[in-house]
């Protein structure tokens, strides 16, 4: 038995198309392996801004040897009927075995499909897969054939058992497949070598990168809650928020920052609108009052100034969108005050189609 590690890593894939594409890997994969002989114990996938990763448990080391019988057409068939059984199973007349049926005698072969090695059928199965992945929309890039979401860097394959780890020979548009993976893009990005999943997860874990989504969304809430705990606050539960978040930074750094004074006024609904989809921010409530006052935001990085100069930034986009949101909210107060009378006439112009 062996355990099969295969990780695709590549630029920023899009948040909302991570967790499918970890699950498509999985499915494709392992009804390949299977299809081909390859059976298992158990498969995970997993999923992060840069890499789609696959770990399978007990792979067998080599497919079995099977034996089909096939019935073939009639004794004294016409001989292109029989040339053609021939062909197929890729017998001669000496192959064939003549049996007794229901309806005369009868051509019967018997074919010996040998069992081939788990890198053999990996690779072959992974290069399929590679080139015929159903991403919603990919891309071309460089002078090669090659489509993924976004541009492809290295393919990591690699069987492992007790006594040694081996590379699957498999080359894809140019990438050939190896031993190695990189850590976050800024606080790690040198290559490194592994030789199992639990040294790839250990070692990723050191490289700044949480390779579980559900490890970084735990992360994020329970940081973004003491935060907000410590100042008397409490953080909005967003569980589609979360997970997208998630999906976006390998190393999560949650972030707290003020809303400006002028905004505070705006209704909680136009704040946490204006947040969650323009920034990504966390909308957090005071619970005596009811009003949005704060925000988290969570960076990918471990800043020197922890954070301040990430707030900053964030801070000041923030303020141009609220400003914006301010405007479209008081401009709607001010019609709804005036009345519908401006509205109904303005549809005297509209024509209407049955």
């Amino acid at each position: 038995m062996a355990d099969l590690l295969i990780e695709l890593f590549s630029e920023e894939i899009p948040a909302g198309l991570q967790a499918p594409a970890a699950q498509n890997l999985k499915k494709l994969m392992t009804n390949g392996m299977v299809e081909a002989g390859l059976t298992y114990a158990n498969a995970s996938a997993f999923h992060t801004a840069r890499r789609l990763t696959l770990v399978v448990e007990d792979l067998l080391e080599a497919s079995p040897t099977v034996q089909e019988e096939r019935k073939g057409p009639k004794v004294g068939a016409p001989e292109q009927a029989i040339s053609g059984f021939l062909r197929g199973a890729g017998l001669s007349m000496d192959d064939l075995e003549v049996r007794d049926d229901k309806k005369g005698q009868v051509y019967f072969a018997k074919i010996t499909k040998p069992g081939r090695p788990a890198s053999e059928i990996v690779a072959e199965v992974l290069e399929t897969t590679i080139r015929n992945f159903p991403w919603p929309k990919s891309m071309r890039w460089g002078s090669g054939s090659l489509r993924w979401v976004r541009p492809l860097q290295s393919i990591l394959c690699i069987l492992s058992n007790e006594a040694e780890v081996s590379i699957v020979p498999l080359e894809v548009d140019g990438f050939q497949a190896g031993n190695q993976t990189r850590g976050h893009r800024f606080m790690a990005p040198d290559a490194f070598a592994v030789s199992g999943f639990e040294d790839y997860d250990t070692k990723l874990k050191r490289a700044k990168v949480i390779l579980r989504a559900e490890e970084r969304q735990a992360a994020i809430w329970q940081e973004a809650q003491t935060q907000a705990f410590a100042l008397g606050y409490s953080v909005v539960e967003d569980a589609g928020l979360l997970a997208e978040v998630a999906g976006l930074v390998e190393w999560p750094v949650v972030l707290m920052g003020q809303i400006d004074e002028e905004f505070l006024d705006l209704p909680p609904e136009v704040l946490k609108t204006s947040m969650k989809e323009h920034q990504k921010f966390f909308s957090v409530a005071n619970p005596k009052t009811g009003r949005i006052e704060r925000f988290v935001t969570v960076a990918n990085i471990e800043a020197a100034d922890q954070g301040a100069t990430i707030l900053k930034g964030n801070q000041k986009v923030l303020a141009a969108r609220l400003a914006d949101a301010k405007f479209f909210w008081e401009n709607d107060l001010r019609e709804a005050k005036a009345g519908m009378g401006t509205w109904q006439t303005a549809l005297e112009n509209v024509t209407f189609h049955n």
